[in-house]
């Protein structure tokens, strides 16, 4: 696969505009469970167009937008001028840049599945504050809840570049010796978009694993989404439904 830090370069736009946000209950999941509070400062890795730092700079927190891919961050930026509270810092998972200590939570939305597990379970130990805690959280996409969906996931696996290569990859094998040798929990809370054919189309293009202008799959692919649409929509709307995952614990 290509490199994770530039994979996302040129879909920034759609990615920021497509991607699913997060249900508020991962807020209230990390106050009844992490500690975070108001004066909490967070450490946001692989914060990406800064989606879910938003929704922590909305409770009010001090989130420190790590992330190493220039097009993301300076989309992350324009999104979240207007937040006083929002340091966005060209850094990565293994090496934020982070004062030692700094931060009372990490979180990785949506990010963890590219880093170096191990390297970034070191940076993560070194710039926790004493009894921090780190979240991990993914959009799972339902693959077969619907009929559309089941149909969706055939379409990406004829179409895509690396789409196979993706699913093959399951972070959460990683995640138990991530947090190793203590425990971690986890929750899931059900998630969902809906979109008329331009948002169907956009969110598909988001994708890192879908074909671009000049692929020789790309003009068929969008025959085929505008078919599968077609055959989907009711009211001129398609659903994608996700279960949001969310893994938490201390690091030692």
């Amino acid at each position: 696969m290509s490199s994770p830090t530039e994979r996302f370069t040129s879909r920034v736009e759609t990615y920021a505009k497509y991607r699913p946000g997060y249900p508020a209950e991962v807020i209230e999941l990390l106050r009844s469970e992490c500690g975070l509070t108001h004066a909490s400062i967070v450490a946001d890795v692989g914060s990406g167009t800064g989606i879910f730092s938003e929704l922590l700079l909305k409770n009010g927190n001090t989130v420190i937008g790590v992330e190493p891919n220039e097009a993301m961050r300076c989309a992350a930026e324009s999104l979240l001028r207007g937040y006083l509270n929002f340091q966005s810092v060209n850094g990565s998972a293994e090496a934020t840049t982070l004062p030692k200590a700094s931060v009372d939570l990490i979180t990785a939305g949506q990010a963890f599945h590219w880093f170096d597990a191990r390297a970034a379970r070191d940076e993560f130990v070194r710039i926790l504050k004493p009894g921090g805690f780190v979240a991990l959280i993914w959009n799972d996409r339902r693959l077969d809840s619907t009929a559309f969906l089941r149909n969706y996931e055939t379409l990406l696996r004829e179409y895509g570049t690396d789409y196979a290569k993706v699913q093959e990859f399951d972070p959460r094998d990683q995640i138990a010796s991530f947090y190793a040798p203590q425990s971690f929990k986890q929750r899931a809370f059900p998630n969902r978009q809906e979109f008329d054919f331009i948002g169907f189309k956009g969110r598909v293009l988001s994708a890192s694993y879908t074909p671009e202008p000049g692929n020789p799959r790309f003009e068929p692919m969008l025959k085929a989404l505008q078919d599968l649409f077609d055959s989907g929509e009711e009211d001129g709307i398609v659903a994608f439904e996700y279960d949001t995952r969310v893994f938490y614990g201390r690091l030692s």
